[in-house]
C-alpha cells in the first residue's frame, strides 16, 4: 500500500469516527431534550404541591439523594399518576415533611440513590459546548502547522522522489542549468571558498504538463537530498492568518532538514500582485509578505533552495522576482522536434509497440504538444489498441489516438442530413483546395465528413517543421486557408452557414494581432496597440480603434477574396474533392495529391 492509499484510508476512518461522535452526540442530546419535554408536562408548582400535601391527596413523594426535585405520586389514579416539582430550599421543605410522617400516618416518603449513568450523561451533555470549543483551538493550532500538507520525499530510503535526470527528456538546456544546483547541493564548499552564492530562489514556468515538477524531482533525486512539495493553494485556509504561519512553518522544517530543496506549485496561488482589498486578498497578501520575508530570512550557506512553478508569470509580484529571491526565471517550453521523439522514447519503454512505428514521424506530427500531451497520447494509443484487440500498438491506433485527442471522438452514429452532408464536404473541400495553392501552408494529411466532438467534420494538416517565428505572408495565407470553407459554401451551393464560426473567430483573431500586436499594418506602421487599459489607445489618437477596425475588416475581406478566387480557377478539383468526400466520408493524404496529377 502506497503513502497515498494509507494517507486516503487514515482520512476515512478519521471522517467516520467525527460522524458517529457527531451521531452519538445528537441522540444523547435528543434524549433529553425529549425527556425534559415529558417532564415540563408533568411539572406542578412547589405552592400547589405544598397544598395537595396538607388536603392528603398525595400517597407519597419520591427523592433522590442529594437532588433537588422531588417527584409526587396521588392517590386519585384518575389524575396524573406522577407528577415533578424542584425544591428551592431543601431544609423548610425537610422540616414540612417530617411534620407530615408524624401527622399523617398514610403519607410515606421514598429515598432513591442516584443513577450513576444518567448523572453522568447529564453532567456530559452540560459539558458538550466547552468540548466543542476545546475541539475546535485544537483543530485552529493543528492548522497553524502543515499538518499532512507539505509532502516531504527523501527523509528515508521508502520516501523519496525516485526522479532522476534521465526520466526528464526533451530538456536537456535546461538540465544543464540546473546541474549547478545539484553540485551545490552535493558539495556547497566548493561554491563559497570561491565566494560564490547560489541562488536562493529558481522560478520554473511554462504552459501547463511541459515537466515543472518533474525537473523539480529530478534536481532533488540527483542531490539526494530531501524535496518538500507543497501546492500554493494549500497556504490558503478560511482562517485569517493561518496562510503566513503555514509559510513559517515551511522553512521551519526545511532548516531543520537541510540541505533540502523546498517547492512550491502554482505559486501564482500566493503570489499574486498584492492589492489594498480585504478579505481573501488581504489574507493572500499577508501569505506573501511572510513568503518574502522568510526568503530574505536564511542564509544562502544553509543550503536551501527554493523551487516555484507557474504557467503565469505575469501575475506574480514584482518583490518576488527581484535579486535576492527568485533569482533565476528558467523557461520550460513546449518541447522541439527531437525533444518530443526523445520523450516518446521515454514514455515507449514500457508500451508494446509495432516494429514499423517511427516515433519521428509521430514526433513531427505532434508540434506543439507537452510532454504530458505526448505521454497522454502513448496512453490512448494503447487503450485503444487493446480496444481494437492488437497484440501491439499498431499504426492507426497512434493516428486515432492523435485525431481523439486533437478533434474529438469520432461520431459514426450521429444522423445527418444528405444536405448538412453536402455542405460539410464542400466546406472541407474548400479548406483542402485553398492550401494546396497556398505556398506557406502545411500539406493535407487527411480530410473527413464523419462528425467528431462537436465538428461535423475537419481537415487535418501535416506538420513538417517547428516554427519559431511566422512571417507576415504565412499570416495572410493562413486566413485565405481559413477562409477557404465559407467561399466554398458560397461558391458551390450559393448560401452560407454557421460551420464556419471557429474559421471566422480564429481568423478575426490572427487578423487583430497582426494589427495590434505584429505591427504589419501598412497605415498604421510597426507599432504595438496591445495595452493593458483601453484608455491606453487615446495616445495614438481619437480614432485609433475605428482605424485598428478597418484594417482588420479589409485583412479579412481580402482573405475571403482570394480564396475565392482560388476556388473558382479550380472549381472542377472542388467538386471531384466534395463528391469522393460524400462518397467514401474520408480521404487520406495520397488520395488527396491524386487530384492534382
Amino acid at each position: 500500500m502506497n503513502n497515498s492509499e494509507k494517507k486516503k484510508k487514515k482520512n476515512n476512518k478519521m471522517f467516520t469516527l467525527i460522524f458517529l461522535t457527531i451521531l452519538i452526540i445528537a441522540g444523547i442530546v435528543g434524549i433529553f431534550v425529549y425527556k425534559g419535554q415529558m417532564d415540563k408536562e408533568k411539572e406542578i408548582t412547589y405552592d400547589q404541591m405544598y397544598q395537595d400535601i396538607i388536603d392528603g391527596k398525595v400517597e407519597k413523594i419520591e427523592m433522590t439523594v442529594g437532588g433537588s426535585s422531588v417527584t409526587v405520586k396521588y392517590k386519585d389514579k384518575s389524575e396524573n399518576e406522577e407528577k415533578t416539582t424542584n425544591i428551592n430550599a431543601i431544609q423548610p421543605f425537610m422540616e414540612f415533611i417530617n411534620g407530615q410522617l408524624e401527622n399523617n400516618p398514610d403519607f410515606k416518603v421514598e429515598l432513591k440513590m442516584p443513577n450513576g449513568f444518567i448523572t453522568f450523561l447529564e453532567n456530559f451533555v452540560s459539558f458538550i459546548p466547552t468540548i466543542l470549543l476545546v475541539v475546535l483551538i485544537i483543530m485552529i493550532f493543528q492548522m497553524q502547522g502543515l499538518g499532512d500538507k507539505g509532502k516531504v520525499y527523501g527523509e528515508n530510503e521508502e520516501n523519496t522522489t525516485n526522479v532522476k535526470f534521465k526520466d526528464v527528456a526533451g530538456l536537456d538546456e535546461e538540465k544543464n542549468e540546473l546541474i549547478e544546483i545539484v553540485d551545490f547541493l552535493k558539495n556547497p564548499k566548493k561554491f563559497q571558498n570561491m565566494g560564490a552564492k547560489i541562488p536562493k530562489g529558481i522560478l520554473l514556468y511554462g504552459k501547463p504538463g511541459t515537466g515543472k515538477t518533474l525537473i523539480a524531482k529530478a534536481i532533488a533525486g540527483e542531490a539526494n537530498v530531501p524535496f518538500i512539495s507543497m501546492s500554493g493553494s494549500e497556504f490558503i485556509e478560511m482562517f485569517a492568518g493561518l496562510g503566513a504561519s503555514r509559510v513559517r512553518k515551511l522553512f521551519e522544517k526545511a532548516k531543520k532538514i537541510s540541505p533540502c530543496i523546498v517547492f512550491i506549485d502554482e505559486i501564482d496561488a500566493i503570489g499574486s500582485r498584492r492589492t489594498s482589498n480585504s478579505g481573501a486578498e488581504s489574507e493572500n497578501n499577508q501569505t506573501l509578505n511572510q513568503l518574502l520575508v522568510e526568503m530574505d530570512g536564511f542564509e544562502s550557506n544553509e543550503t536551501i533552495i527554493v523551487l516555484a512553478a507557474t504557467n503565469r508569470p505575469e501575475m506574480l509580484d514584482k518583490a518576488l522576482l527581484r535579486p535576492g529571491r527568485f533569482d533565476r526565471q528558467i523557461t520550460i517550453p513546449s518541447p522541439d522536434l527531437i525533444g518530443r521523439e526523445e520523450i516518446l522514447k521515454l514514455y515507449a519503454k514500457d508500451k508494446k509497440l509495432s516494429p514499423d512505428i517511427d516515433l519521428h514521424e509521430i514526433a513531427g506530427d505532434t508540434a506543439g504538444f507537452t510532454g504530458a500531451e505526448l505521454s497522454n497520447l502513448l496512453n490512448e494509443s494503447a487503450i485503444i489498441a487493446t480496444r481494437n484487440g492488437h497484440r501491439v500498438i499498431e499504426k492507426e491506433d497512434i493516428e486515432a489516438a492523435v485525431k481523439k485527442i486533437t478533434v474529438g471522438l469520432e461520431k459514426h452514429n450521429r444522423v445527418v442530413s444528405e444536405k448538412d452532408k453536402k455542405l460539410t464536404a464542400y466546406h472541407e473541400a474548400g479548406h483542402a483546395v485553398v492550401s494546396k495553392f497556398l505556398e506557406t501552408q502545411d500539406n493535407v494529411k487527411e480530410i473527413s465528413i464523419i462528425p467528431r466532438g462537436v465538428a461535423g467534420g475537419y481537415t487535418m494538416y501535416k506538420t513538417n517543421e517547428d516554427k519559431y517565428y511566422v512571417s507576415k505572408t504565412e499570416l495572410e495565407e493562413k486566413m485565405i486557408s481559413l477562409m477557404g470553407g465559407r467561399a466554398a459554401e458560397k461558391i458551390a451551393l450559393n448560401d452560407i452557414s454557421t460551420g464556419a464560426s471557429n474559421d471566422l473567430e480564429v481568423a478575426t483573431g490572427i487578423a487583430r494581432d497582426m494589427i495590434t500586436v505584429y505591427g504589419m499594418s501598412n497605415s498604421l506602421g510597426p507599432i504595438s496597440l496591445k495595452v493593458d487599459e483601453p484608455y491606453e489607445l487615446q495616445m495614438f489618437g481619437e480614432n485609433i480603434t475605428d482605424e485598428v477596425g478597418t484594417q482588420v475588416k479589409q485583412l479579412i475581406d481580402n482573405a475571403y477574396i482570394e480564396a475565392q478566387k482560388i476556388l473558382l480557377d479550380h472549381i472542377d478539383i472542388l467538386h471531384r474533392v466534395a463528391q469522393t468526400l460524400l462518397d467514401k466520408e474520408k480521404i487520406s493524404e495520397k488520395e488527396f495529391d491524386e487530384f492534382f496529377n
